[in-house]
């Protein structure tokens, strides 16, 4: 772990949503990990390293761009495996992930066998290397982030279906809250240690909820009404397969956990409804069906809205009316006092 400083997550202005898909990996890894799109410039990989002090072990590993199967997987030595009858493994960037964050940048320019191993390594929690009849294996449960830039080329349908939430930033941001960013920005290069002392107690009481929130979440049963429910939008968004179905029911399951509830309700399955569908999403949502933005509460009695300055339900279908006394606040994330 370095000892520099991460930019805080707590400190970072605006993207609510993409802050919440985040947090909801790190309570339930199984999830799958997270696709960013976005422009350059919006701060994803200061968000991915400040999910990383959040996890336990803080570990935050960045795959090297030009990285090799070797590089990624680790090697076995041979000669070691034959002379003294043992395998030498050298590990390699999954080994090294091991209960913190794997970071991938411009993951969609990556080769499609890299990608493969990636996504399966994430989903199995282990990293099996194998060479002529000698094989390793060891843990490597990370949390996988992955970014992308769609105007520099998209990923397979098929492999961005194994990304479990995918979240789409908007490069516009309102001049109010880009002076904020900029300021914060500017306070943290001129001192890291004083800024993230500044906001260490937001910072905690965000990592506190995470915690809690893991251990809660065994207790919280998959029920079959929101499976039914879950099922049935998956069937009506025309999309492929079974991962749609299982991922949304985990990530609602793991908003529940968040909101610190102990069952799923419609709340859980509609703010994390976007992130689970976007990517895999081959049929519009009939008309009369608004889209309920992912929720950001700080308690259970705090409802979500779904405008913030143009940074709302990203990548979501056009917004639609909602009836006078169903519109709801959202509650920001921590602000420095």
């Amino acid at each position: 772990m370095s000892d520099i400083p991460h930019f805080p997550l707590a400190a970072v202005v605006g993207a609510d949503e993409l802050k919440l898909a985040l947090c909801l990996t790190a309570i339930d890894p199984r999830i799958g990990g997270v696709l960013i799109e976005g422009p350059r410039g919006m701060a994803k990989s200061t968000l991915a390293r400040g999910l990383a002090d959040l996890l336990a072990s803080g570990q935050f590993v960045t795959l090297p761009l030009g990285a090799t199967e070797e590089r990624l997987v680790g090697t076995l030595d041979l000669d070691a495996a034959l002379s003294e009858g043992r395998a030498q493994f050298s590990p390699g960037v999954l080994a090294k992930a091991d209960g913190g964050v794997l970071y991938v940048d411009e993951v969609n320019l990556l080769p499609d066998l890299l990608v493969d191993l990636l996504l399966d390594v994430a989903a199995s929690g282990v990293n099996v290397v194998e060479r002529d009849g000698i094989s390793h294996r060891h843990s490597a449960r990370f949390v996988l982030i992955g970014t992308m830039n769609p105007e520099e080329g998209e990923l397979r349908p098929q492999l961005l279906d194994r990304f479990g939430l995918n979240v789409a930033l908007s490069g516009q941001t309102a001049p109010a809250e880009r002076g904020q960013i900029i300021r914060r920005r500017l306070d943290f290069d001129n001192d890291p240690v004083a800024f993230c002392a500044a906001w260490e107690t937001q910072q905690e009481a965000l990592k506190q909820r995470c915690e809690q929130a893991r251990a809660l979440l065994p207790t919280i049963a998959l029920d079959d009404n929101a499976l039914a429910q879950i099922t049935e939008r998956c069937f009506e968004a025309g999309v492929d397969g079974m991962r749609a179905d299982l991922v949304w029911l985990r990530a609602a399951r793991a908003h529940a956990a968040w909101r610190g509830a102990w069952e799923i309700v419609d709340e859980d399955i509609n703010a994390v409804a976007e992130f689970a569908l976007r990517h895999r999403r081959r049929n519009p949502p009939p008309p009369n069906e608004a889209t309920a933005p992912p929720v950001t509460d700080q308690s259970p009695n705090e409802q979500p809205d779904d405008t913030r300055d143009g940074q709302g339900n990203w990548g979501a279908l056009p917004a639609q009316a909602v009836p006078v006394g169903q519109r709801r606040e959202v509650p920001s994330w921590p602000k420095k006092p």
